[in-house]
């Protein structure tokens, strides 16, 4: 016989991360009030942490992928401005 694994809404993984990371209660008492495993408490406040940094990081990502592109941009130009400088340079001697 195979045991279901439970399932639980987001609602009630955010409320128990968020009650494990205030930290006004132990892990013990989270468990208790709430009725799951210590693990899981401490797995979902990880999770929570991790989903706060990269809230976070989500601007600086845009950021670096805007500097990136205009930098791509700017080295093509600089290459074409190098192209067109040699190709001048040898139509004036000629």
């Amino acid at each position: 016989m195979s045991v279901k694994q439970k399932t639980y809404a987001t609602e009630f993984k955010s409320r128990v991360a968020l009650d494990a990371i205030k930290g006004e209660l132990t892990v013990s008492q989270i468990t208790s009030k709430h009725g799951i495993h210590s693990m899981q408490v401490s797995r979902w406040k990880q999770q929570a942490l991790n989903a706060i940094k990269e809230a976070f990081n989500g601007k600086q990502k845009a950021l670096q992928k805007n500097n990136q592109e205009l930098t791509d941009q700017l080295y093509t130009q600089i290459g074409q401005m190098k192209v067109e400088l040699d190709f001048l340079k040898k139509s004036a001697w000629s």
